[in-house]
């Protein structure tokens, strides 16, 4: 098989350059692990990014996004049983976001490309990655994951394949720097069906630490307490979690959660990572492969896309008109997103949760920097613009 990009990964990042490589007429195939159904089932939270929904529509793939999704003018910051809605739209000129699970991007994604008559290989194994380092790249591969082996000839390699793939291993050990951050909690996520009890996203750091109240539909609701990274997910009841979350969104104006029915629970850990630099050779990393955030900023989906969208740019420069530095720079653009990001998302989470190995004198800080939110414009401009997403530089 020979096509002039090989990505690796059909998540947000290998799907939106798949779309965006077609667009500029640059051949590509997309080569993925996991099965289709697997792919579209993994449940995922997504809160895009105003110039997300501007690029799907652009694509042709907004359609079902704007009938099922929900726009939010603004998100509520709760803390000390008082809530403060953060209006987004009117802080940014009109920017807002919208509610559309990451499951049901990949779906439309998916959908569209092999309609379209894209190539994603579904299931498949032993992948590995050579030629980086010259000019004839190549990715080996089995179909079904012990099938005959195959190779995909390609001009340039993209690692979207998530941090366990093997995109970033195929740069050097010795040419890469990771950067890490391991969080001493985690987030107990529940998936609810119930009607909604709040009208936007709820961020609250009170009792126990953090909660998020957030939204799938108008009948399931998707939400998550802080937890022990560490804790078995037997040892926690539906009546402790409900006990945990009246806690945690309790107010002093009447206002109450609606329960019901728990069909999905879970434990996930918190950590930030960036792997620098994101190319080597003929080889790009893309997403997760190359950054990870605590999902308190909403950056994830979001971030890879970002990421894909300068890589399409170089690269339709350089086949079009033969420019190379656009994509020599590739990593450089792309960390300077990804460092205003990860320091958004950190300070979203270390803000929004309690630790227990900070000092009151901490803890207090964090309470000073909800409030300074609350009674200045200029912070509340900040966290708005960096929530609905920074231009482009």
């Amino acid at each position: 098989m020979r096509v002039q990009v090989g990505i690796i990964g059909a998540g947000p990042a290998g799907l939106f350059l798949a779309h965006l490589l077609h667009r500029d007429g640059i051949s590509a195939v997309v080569l993925e692990s996991r099965s289709r159904d697997e792919v579209e089932g993994t449940v995922r939270a997504g809160v895009l990014e105003h110039w997300v929904v501007e690029l799907m529509q652009q694509l042709g793939l907004g359609e079902r996004m704007l009938r099922e999704g929900h726009v939010h003018d603004g998100i509520t910051l709760q803390w000390n049983r008082a809530r403060h809605h953060l209006d987004i739209a009117g802080l940014t000129g009109g920017k807002r976001i919208m509610v559309y699970p990451q499951q049901e991007v990949l779906k439309d994604l998916i959908a569209h490309r092999l309609a379209h008559g894209g190539e994603i290989i579904f299931g498949v194994g032993g992948t590995t990655i050579r030629g980086i380092d010259g000019d004839r790249p190549a990715i080996d591969f089995r179909r079904d994951g012990n099938g005959p082996a195959e190779t995909v000839a390609c001009d340039y390699v993209v690692g979207a394949d998530g941090f366990h793939g093997p995109g970033r291993q195929a740069i050097p050990a010795a040419r890469r720097g990771e950067y890490q951050k391991v969080y001493p909690f985690g987030w107990l996520g529940i998936l609810v069906r119930a009607p909604r009890s709040w009208h936007e996203l709820i961020y609250t750091h009170q009792q126990d630490g953090f909660a998020l109240l957030s939204t799938r539909s108008p009948d399931v609701q998707r939400m998550y307490i802080q937890c022990d990274p560490n804790d078995d997910i037997a040892d926690w009841s539906d009546t402790r979690i409900w006990e945990q979350f009246h806690a945690r969104l309790g107010t002093d104006d009447g206002w109450s959660l609606t329960e019901g029915p728990i069909v999905q629970k879970g434990i996930i850990p918190l950590r930030s990572f960036v792997c620098e630099p994101m190319q080597y050779g003929r080889l790009f990393i893309a997403g997760d492969a190359a950054h990870i955030v605590p999902p308190t900023g909403a950056k994830g989906l979001n971030l890879a896309v970002a990421d894909v969208v300068v890589l399409s740019l170089a690269l339709a420069e350089s086949y079009r008109g033969g420019r190379s530095d656009l994509l020599q720079r590739y990593s450089q653009f792309c960390l300077r997103r990804v460092w205003k990001a990860e320091r958004f998302s950190w300070y979203m989470t270390t803000m929004l949760h309690r630790n227990e190995n900070e000092s009151d004198f901490e803890q207090r800080m964090h309470f000073a920097d909800l409030d300074l939110v609350r009674t200045s414009h200029a912070s509340a401009v900040s966290l708005a613009e960096n929530y609905v997403g920074l231009p482009f530089d």
